[in-house]
């Protein structure tokens, strides 16, 4: 990915953490639950920003299926970090349960929840209708289905006039409310509406800057932003050489691997060479869904993600990082924090 003229360096922006509170091999939820908890421990000492949860749904490998529960329980173990969804698929849920729902996260821990919204239905076609029990799974009433929940989220009428259906707890609650996306359907609606937008550049690698152009391009000025604020997400597999991070991150090929072959299951242990179990066609796949994946030592992480951070002019990296062995995760977070503070 190229440089832009304007430098910047690791420090200049915050840094915030995506989980998916992986399911291993030979795991449980419950265990993925605790290294979840452990995790925003580790980054909350070390000055990270947000810590948000995505939703995924039947999937053996990811377990924050019900994200708004999880987020509760990541916030209620941590003192300052913002927890929030990365995101909630709003066409999934109807906008009167998330504006409840996040009103009381908003209640219980106020000023630390932020509320990330997307249109996919963070699952299969076969998933998403068993979660939306009718046969619109495509996503285009998301515009509507937003202004609905904004509507909830809004400060109720003072002159006693208001009859509609209200969010107890929510209405009137200041819930930081993101646009997330991988293409620029969302940048577009996110920039014309004047909200923060995120862009899964984790595994959508080749819109990145096209979206990111788009969102500012579309920006207008409004009561929540004065000016375009975007956040970009990236794989981070660091180790202490680059050796090791090459091979930490075989479990998260096979992860994508797996989703190729539709051969869904926990994340696996990390093998010593890839070719064994991919086709050469396979590995172009995974290859160019993960190009933008940052892999290696202290030095070349540090480098890639100024790589990134100049091409894409971001104001917020988004972390995230999939390994079989908890302590590995710890430390490439770890590792990360030290190149943020140097």
């Amino acid at each position: 990915m190229p440089e832009t003229n304007t430098s910047k360096s690791l420090s200049d922006v915050p840094l915030s953490v995506l989980d998916l509170a992986p399911i291993i091999q030979g795991g449980t939820a419950a265990d993925s639950f605790r290294n979840s908890l452990d995790l925003a421990v580790h980054v909350e000492k070390w000055g990270f920003l947000r810590y948000w949860l995505a939703e995924h749904h039947s999937m053996p490998s990811v377990a924050s299926s019900a994200t708004s529960v999880l987020i509760g329980h990541i916030a209620g173990g941590t003192t300052k970090l913002r927890v929030g969804s990365g995101g909630i698929m709003l066409p999934n849920h109807a906008p009167l349960v998330i504006a409840e729902q996040f009103g009381t996260l908003e209640s219980l821990y106020p000023g630390r929840i932020d509320l990330g919204l997307g249109r996919a239905p963070g699952a299969d076609q076969r998933t998403a209708r068993a979660l939306r029990r009718d046969m619109r799974i495509g996503g285009e009433d998301f515009p509507e289905l937003l202004e609905e929940l904004r509507e909830y989220l809004r400060p109720p009428a003072n002159d006693g006039t208001s009859t509609g259906v209200r969010a107890i707890p929510g209405e009137g609650l200041n819930i930081p409310i993101w646009l997330l996306g991988s293409s620029d359907f969302s940048a577009r609606l996110a920039g014309l509406l004047g909200l923060p937008f995120a862009f899964a550049g984790h595994f959508s690698p080749n819109y990145t800057l096209t979206a990111l152009q788009t969102y500012r391009h579309c920006f207008r000025p409004s009561e929540v932003l004065h000016k375009p604020y975007a956040m970009v997400g990236v794989n981070v597999m660091a180790a202490d050489s680059d050796e090791k991070a090459q091979r930490l991150a075989t479990s998260h090929f096979q992860a994508f691997l797996n989703i190729i072959r539709g051969d869904l299951k926990p994340i696996q242990p990390p093998v010593d060479n890839m070719d064994e179990i991919w086709s050469e066609f396979e590995k172009l796949s995974v290859q160019s869904q993960l190009r933008s994946s940052v892999i290696g030592n202290p030095d070349t992480v540090k480098h890639e993600l100024e790589q990134l951070l100049n091409a894409t002019q971001a104001d917020e990296l988004m972390i995230t990082t999939q390994m079989f062995h908890h302590e590995d995760r710890i430390r490439s977070f770890e590792i990360v924090a030290d190149i943020w503070k140097s």
